[in-house]
C-alpha cells in the first residue's frame, strides 16, 4: 500500500508538451543500452517497458523512428568492457548505461557518443562529470542514491531490531562505489552503537562465506547498498538471512518483493527509466550532455515485508509501519 512520496531536492522529471514533439526526423535513431543485470532477470521487463513508454510519450516509437540495442553484463566485470565496445561499434546516437561499471566501461572507450547513466550514486567521484549542474563532458543522467542514506539504513535496522550491535556492510567494490557508501556508514554507525563490519564480496561463494562467518556472533544484521552483484544473487542472500535470522535492509524494493525484510532507496525503478527517456529525447533533438544537469530521482520509498519480519521473530514498531510507503503482507 502506497503511503507517501516526495520530490528529491535536486529536481525531477522534466515534462515537455507533446505538441513540441509532433514533428519527428525521418531517419531512424539508434539507442544502445548497457545493463548491469542478467538478461533473464524479471526486474528488467517492467523497466524496459517503462523506458519504451517514456520514449513513446515523447514521440519516439521503437520500430518506427528509433531502434534500441540491449546488452546485459549480468554483474560480471569482465563483460562490461567488451559489451561497451560492442555497443559503440554500432554507432548509436546515444547510449544508456544502467550502472556505474557500465558508465565507466563506456567512458574508457573514449568515444564522443553521448552517454546517459542510471543507478550511479557518485558520478563526480567516479569521474563521470564535473558537476551536477553542468556535467561538462559526454555523460549526464539520473542520480540513484546519495551516500547520506546509509545512516537511514542503519537506523531502520536498529529500530526494528533494538538489540542489534553489528552490521555487515556487503557489496562488490567492482560493481558499485563501495567506499563512497562505506565512509558514510562508518560516520553514522557510532551514534547508533553499531559496529560496522565491511564485507566485500564478488561471487556467490564469497557471499555465502561472508554471511556464514558473520552470523557466528549474535545481534547482527545486514546492510546492502546498491550493487548489481548482490542484485544478481539476491535469492541466495535472502535465503541466508532467513536461515541465520539476520534482519537486513536493502537499497531496492525487488529484494523485499523476493522475501527480504525491508528496503529504502530510489523507488519506482520504472520512474527512473522514464526520466532517462526525457534526457535521451533532449539529446536526440540536439542538446549536449555537457549542458544537461544531472537529475535526482523523483521518488524515494521504504518498503517492509511483514511476513519476513514475523518469520524473523521481530515485533515491528508502529512508527516503522507508519513510515513505510509500502507494506508487503
Amino acid at each position: 500500500m502506497k503511503r507517501r512520496e516526495f520530490i528529491a531536492g535536486l529536481g525531477g522529471v522534466a515534462v515537455w508538451p507533446l505538441a513540441a514533439h509532433a514533428q519527428q526526423p525521418d531517419r531512424v535513431r539508434r539507442i544502445g543500452m548497457l545493463w548491469g543485470s542478467a538478461e533473464d532477470d524479471p526486474v528488467n521487463k517492467p523497466r524496459i517497458a517503462a523506458f519504451r513508454q517514456g520514449l513513446e510519450r515523447l514521440g519516439w516509437l521503437e520500430g518506427r523512428n528509433v531502434r534500441i540495442d540491449h546488452r546485459f553484463a549480468a554483474a560480471r566485470p569482465p563483460l562490461f568492457q567488451a559489451l561497451a565496445r560492442e555497443l559503440i561499434a554500432l554507432q548509436p546516437d546515444v547510449i544508456l548505461a544502467t550502472t556505474t561499471p557500465a558508465a565507466a566501461a563506456l567512458q574508457r572507450e573514449g568515444s564522443a557518443i553521448p552517454i546517459v547513466f542510471l543507478n550511479v550514486s557518485d558520478p563526480i567521484g567516479s569521474g563521470f562529470i564535473a558537476s551536477l549542474a553542468r556535467p561538462g563532458g559526454n555523460l549526464t543522467g539520473v542520480l540513484f542514491i546519495d551516500a547520506s542514506i546509509t545512516g537511514k539504513w542503519l537506523a531502520m535496522l536498529k529500530e526494528i531490531a533494538p538489540p542489534l550491535a553489528r552490521a555487515a556492510f556487503m557489496a562488490n567494490p567492482k560493481t558499485t562505489p563501495y567506499d563512497y557508501f562505506l565512509r558514510a556508514a562508518e560516520a553514522a554507525a557510532p551514534s547508533l552503537a553499531i559496529e560496522l563490519v565491511p564485507s566485500r564480496v564478488e561471487t556467490a561463494a564469497d557471499i555465502e562465506r561472508a554471511i556464514e562467518s558473520f552470523a557466528r556472533l549474535p545481534n547482527g544484521g545486514l546492510v546492502l547498498p546498491p550493487d548489481y552483484t548482490t542484485v544478481v544473487h539476491r535469492d541466495l542472500i535472502i535465503a541466508l538471512a532467513a536461515r541465520h535470522r539476520l534482519p537486513a535492509v536493502y537499497a531496492g524494493r525487488y529484494f523485499v518483493a523476493a522475501g527480504g525484510l525491508m528496503s529504502c532507496g530510489a523507488g519506482g525503478g520504472t520512474l527512473v527509466l522514464r526520466q532517462a527517456a526525457t534526457c535521451i529525447d533532449r539529446i536526440l533533438r540536439g542538446s549536449k550532455p555537457a549542458d544537461l544537469p544531472v537529475q535526482a530521482p523523483v521518488k524515494y520509498e521504504t518498503v517492509l515485508n511483514l511476513k519476513t519480519a514475523k518469520a524473523l521473530g521481530l515485533i515491528v514498531p508502529d512508527l516503522t509501519l507508519v513510515r513505510a510507503d509500502e507494506v508487503i503482507e
